[in-house]
Parts: C-alpha cells; structure tokens; sequence
C-alpha cells in the first residue's frame, strides 16, 4: 500500500510539473518580456535588503557587514528612548494625515467633474492646466514656493500687503510649514491623480444614466447612484495603499523645504535618517531607525487592507 501510495505521489508531482512547464512554454514571450523589469526589481530592491542586518550590528566599514559585532536591538532601543522620537512622530504622522485628509478626496471630486463636463476646448484646458504641475521637478517646485512666498518679493505677501496685512515670512514660520508641503502637493498631485478615476469613471455603462436619466434621476443623483459605486474599488485600493506609505513623508521635498528656523515642524524620520546615516556616519542607527519605518508601514497596510476586505469586496491580497 505504501509502495503505491508513494507512486501516486511521484505521479501526482509529475503532472503539477508538466502542467507547469507547458504553461511556461505557452507563455514564454511574456516571461521574457517581465524578465528585465524582474530581475532589475530583484537586483536593485530585494537585493540590498541583505543591509538590513546592520541594523543590529555596530557596522564598521572596516570590518564590513559580516565582521562587525552584533549588538541586538541597542539602536532601536537608542531610539525609542531619545527625547526627539516622539517629535518625529508627530510631524511625520501630521504630515502624512494632513496630506491624506486634504489630497485623497480631491482628485475624487476632480474626476468626476471632468467626467460631467462634454468634450470640448474647455476640457481640454482644463485637463492640460491641472495635469501640468505633476511633471515640475521636485527642486524646481521647491524654488517656486520659496520665490512666491518670499517676505520682500514673493507675490503672496505683495498680495497679503494690498489687503492691509502685515508680511508673513512663511518659510521660517514652524506652524506654516506642514499647509505648504500639503497645499503644494495638492496643486501637483491632484490633476495627475484623477487620471485613474477617470479611466475607471470610462467604464460606466452609458445605459445605466439613460436609464436614470429616464425615471427622472438628477445629475447629482446619478453621480452619487452611479459613478461613485463604479469607482469605489478604485478608491479603496488606493486609500490602502496611501495608508501603506502613511509613515514616508516625501524627503527630497521636506529636505529642499527645511531650514534651521522651522526644524521644529520640518524635520521627520526620512530626514532624520539621511542626517544620521550620511551626514554622521551612524549607519546602524540610521539602519535601525529606517527599518522600524518600514516595519509600521508594513504594519499599517496589512491592517487596513484586512479591515477593507471585511468592510468591503476589495483588497490588494
């Protein structure tokens, strides 16, 4: 019986094996095609995690990863008990569900607005004038803020001086910086980021709202009963995946933007860690603090995607 038993098992793998090769073979053309943006992700992201170990080792270049000494979770210890971890949560946290609060509806809203407006000239315009901000370059985006908020010259505080205000130096006032990196990011993110609910918003069935149109449902109606259930999934996965990045503010942003007069609201973990790894050479602190960043965004996204598969039909896994 056991002789049997074993034979069945071998045939049984056999089979799985052969089913799998001849799906290979039926679909080698596309393998080979995912092959280079594969093996590009394996060799650069998966790779250099290797470096992680650092992270509980007193690494010495010298010495290199594999002959520096372990010293467990002293870094991480080192962190949790500093005076500045709690301030850097909080501005990391503020920043990140400000700019989440702010951000993730808007391009919602645009969408569906664009959706409703007829295809025309004006279309158009509009469309260019709120998608051409995404394509500015972080560093030319930062100069502009900087030149339009200048205290002597920037045209916001000429325009401030018209309506009888006092000048406002924006950019070295702590409790402005966190408006100015989220309203920024809206001005640039928002056109490019309702090109997905748009692409989704095309695949409404046009008899739907005629059928609507027919019982006598208004375009508000129509929207709401229609057009946002469409792109509900959508909406879901992406509010996943913004909360999966909700402890990784946007560096070469904040870098460009921070200044010694507002570090009380500017300085966040990913600044932290570039200050503490590059600029100190602490690279296992620095390893450490940015690994425990990865490990709460890990964290929150497995959360909230469990949360909207039982809320919800959609999820990423």
């Amino acid at each position: 019986m056991r002789s049997n038993d074993s034979h069945q098992i071998k045939a049984g793998k056999k089979t799985k094996f052969q089913e799998i090769k001849l799906k290979i073979k039926k679909s080698q053309q596309l393998y080979l095609f995912v092959l280079p943006a594969f093996l590009v992700l394996l060799i650069f992201s998966y790779g250099p995690m290797y470096g992680i170990i650092i992270a509980f080792k007193d690494y010495m270049p010298s010495l290199g990863i594999i002959g520096s000494p372990w010293v467990g979770f002293k870094h991480f210890q080192r962190f949790f008990e500093s005076y500045y971890f709690w301030d850097l949560i909080k501005n990391t946290l503020g920043i990140s569900i400000y700019s989440l609060v702010v951000s993730f509806p808007l391009p919602i809203i645009l969408a569906l607005a664009l959706n409703e407006i007829k295809d025309g000239p004006f279309k158009k315009i509009t469309q260019t004038v709120t998608y051409a901000p995404n394509f500015i370059a972080v560093v030319v985006m930062v100069g502009m803020i900087i030149a339009f908020l200048s205290p002597s010259t920037g045209m916001i505080n000429h325009f401030l001086n018209f309506l009888g205000f006092s000048r406002i130096n924006f950019m070295t006032d702590p409790k402005w910086f966190k408006t100015i990196y989220v309203l920024s990011g809206v001005w640039q993110g928002t056109g490019w980021g309702s090109v997905i609910y748009l692409a989704a918003l095309s695949g409404v069935d046009t008899q739907l709202h005629e059928a609507a149109t027919i019982d006598g449902a208004s375009r508000l109606q129509r929207v709401w009963y229609i057009n946002l259930p469409t792109i509900m999934p959508t909406m879901v996965i992406l509010l996943i995946m913004s909360f999966g990045s909700l402890m990784s503010v946007g560096f070469e942003k904040v870098i460009l933007m921070q200044n010694p007069l507002n570090m009380e609201s500017s300085n966040v973990i990913a600044t932290f860690v570039y200050q503490q790894g590059l600029l100190d050479a602490q690279y296992s602190f620095a390893s450490a603090v940015g690994l425990f960043n990865s490990v709460i965004n890990s964290i929150l996204l497995l959360v909230v995607n469990h949360v909207a598969k039982r809320l919800s039909d959609s999820s990423l896994l």
